[in-house]
């Protein structure tokens, strides 16, 4: 028997609207009703050891100019066995959620914009091919900046390839970066108009990082079509409360010929 969709054609257009704004009752969001903040950090695991990252004060990274990056952004989906340096990859992960000022515990002033400075994601990392990481699956802590290690994975290449259904430059990358939301950051503040904001703030955040590729010479090509369970699965959430949004492989790109 056919599956019926879930979302029709109606239903979809709208959630690209913003007429839900005139239907949320925001007297009664979980700001209103004095809830605390969720953290902007998930916090670590018990035992948790520290991998800092190279700060902007010590990258030697030859950053190619704006222009340029926004002229040779393009995706990428082949990659060299060149490895990513540290401080390239502590570049990307500054790029893409680093934080700039720390407003109070509960709020941060990041590099990307996010609707309320809500700053719903999380952001994990699979390694396979970055100079002085162990491959395995980290998080990045923006904070600290810095990683914390969750796991080794068996045949790493091949359960991304599967997260990310048979597209096989997700294995063959240096480093796949994985964005989850924590949706209950943006439904503290915006209820049930928090979905089409958090939808775009995953493409801000996508964007910084296709830039910051080019300024290092490297390339990214960004996976809407992902396996949901598998996806979590490999992070380790739970799919409900925080759930795989995003996916981006990255590596080192062929010289044009």
């Amino acid at each position: 028997m056919k599956k019926e969709p879930r979302i029709t054609t109606a239903s979809g257009r709208y959630f690209l609207t913003d007429r839900i704004r005139d239907e949320v009752d925001f007297q009664s969001t979980p700001q209103s009703q004095g809830v605390p903040r969720r953290p902007v950090q998930k916090p670590l695991p018990a035992g948790s050891r520290l991998i800092p990252l190279p700060g902007r004060d010590s990258w030697s990274i030859p950053f190619c100019n704006l222009e340029d990056a926004m002229a040779e952004r393009q995706s990428h989906r082949h990659f060299t066995d060149e490895p990513l340096t540290l401080a390239e990859l502590a570049f990307l992960l500054w790029a893409t959620q680093g934080v700039r000022e720390t407003l109070h515990p509960a709020a941060v002033l990041r590099t990307v914009p996010s609707a309320g400075c809500r700053h719903p994601f999380e952001t994990y990392l699979a390694v396979l091919n970055v100079e002085g990481l162990d491959s395995g699956l980290y998080r990045y802590l923006p904070l600290e900046h810095a990683l914390v290690r969750l796991r080794e994975v068996d045949n790493l290449p091949a359960h991304l390839v599967d997260a990310c259904r048979g597209q096989k430059f997700s294995g063959a990358a240096a480093v796949t970066f994985f964005w989850t939301v924590i949706p209950l950051r943006t439904e503290w503040r915006y209820g049930e108009a928090s979905y089409k904001v958090i939808a775009l703030d995953a493409g801000h955040l996508c964007q910084n990082l296709y830039l910051a590729c080019a300024a290092i010479k490297a390339g990214t090509c960004a996976i809407a079509a992902y396996n949901q369970t598998l996806a979590d699965e490999l992070l380790g959430v739970d799919g409900e409360e925080e759930f795989t949004i995003y996916i981006a492989p990255v590596g080192k790109t062929p010289a044009p010929q």
